[in-house]
């Protein structure tokens, strides 16, 4: 039996003694779908289920070893022992219950160090695993027969990470190149990320001009304007909801206008609409600014 000497041993029995030797030829990354430490893992596989892995991982980078690398472990179906004795090496790793979290900087780090030692210690060939059988290193999904009725694992983001940071350091320092792994590429903003980078411009935006005002109006009249934030946060919001409101009402006009017969007298239906909607415009502005004085 191998077991790496960099990770925690916590032996499980009778499986490490009583499941049959295989010889690795490959590494195949998992998510555990659940926030759990490598001893907690170690746990679950000793006293609820009849399956493990050779290797645990938690979030924080602790790293157990439960089964000695040259001994069947049960995380991969198809993989774990073939005909010809050559089976997978597999690594639990904590996640979240979706599994669609990234791993962590310390997870990364480790499977990196972990996929070295194996290729070192084993000979597994520095690619991807180009069929179920193919010698290499993987994820739980890249192929059907790893899983019994299909998975998810590890995860979008983890695939991602394998496929642009794990797997080409895994390469670049078993070869013996040592610089950092890259960092990810940032995500798109999304429209809700969007409308709030917009807001809070505005608001500062607001926020500054009001500053000044508020100074020179201490200045000339001894009195601060009241409460100019909230005031402008008000507007902003005010605007936001008139700005949907007129959008919902010009697709209602167009819809209504376009379902009008010939004989019906479009001109006075849209008038009357565009009239109703200035109304509706000013009591909005009322009751968002406050009411106006009197002339």
């Amino acid at each position: 039996m191998a077991w790496y000497p960099a990770a925690t041993k916590l032996e499980l029995q009778p499986e490490s003694d009583g499941q049959p030797a295989i010889r690795p030829t490959q590494f195949i990354l998992h998510s555990v779908a659940a926030p759990w430490t490598a001893r907690r893992m170690y746990e679950y596989w000793r006293d609820a289920v009849a399956l493990e892995s050779h290797f645990g991982l938690g979030f924080e980078g602790d790293l157990a070893q439960y089964i000695g690398t040259e001994t069947r472990a049960d995380a991969n179906y198809r993989a774990n022992r073939r005909p010809d004795g050559t089976g997978a090496v597999s690594i639990e790793t904590a996640s979240n219950k979706q599994h669609t979290d990234p791993w962590t900087d310390q997870q990364i780090e480790q499977l990196i160090r972990v996929g070295v030692w194996l290729h070192q210690r084993h000979g597994i060939p520095l690619r991807k695993c180009r069929t179920a059988d193919d010698p290499g290193y993987g994820y739980h999904r890249l192929h059907a027969a790893w899983s019994s009725g299909g998975t998810a694992c590890p995860g979008d983001a983890r695939v991602k990470q394998f496929e642009k940071v794990v797997f080409p350091q895994i390469v670049a320092r078993a070869k013996g190149q040592t610089t950092p792994p890259p960092k990810e590429e940032d995500m798109p903003l999304s429209d809700a990320d969007i409308e709030r980078v917009a807001k809070q411009t505005a608001l500062a935006t607001l926020g500054y001009r009001n500053e000044v005002m508020n100074a020179r109006s201490l200045e000339e009249t001894g009195r601060p304007i009241p409460d100019v934030y909230a005031m402008q946060s008000r507007t902003y919001e005010g605007m936001q909801a008139m700005r949907t409101q007129l959008a919902a009402q010009s697709a209602a006009i167009q819809s209504l206008a376009a379902q009008l017969g010939d004989n019906a007298d479009t001109d006075t239906v849209v008038a009357a609409v565009e009239r109703a909607i200035r109304d509706a415009v000013v009591h909005v502005s009322v009751d968002v600014t406050g009411p106006t004085k009197e002339a």
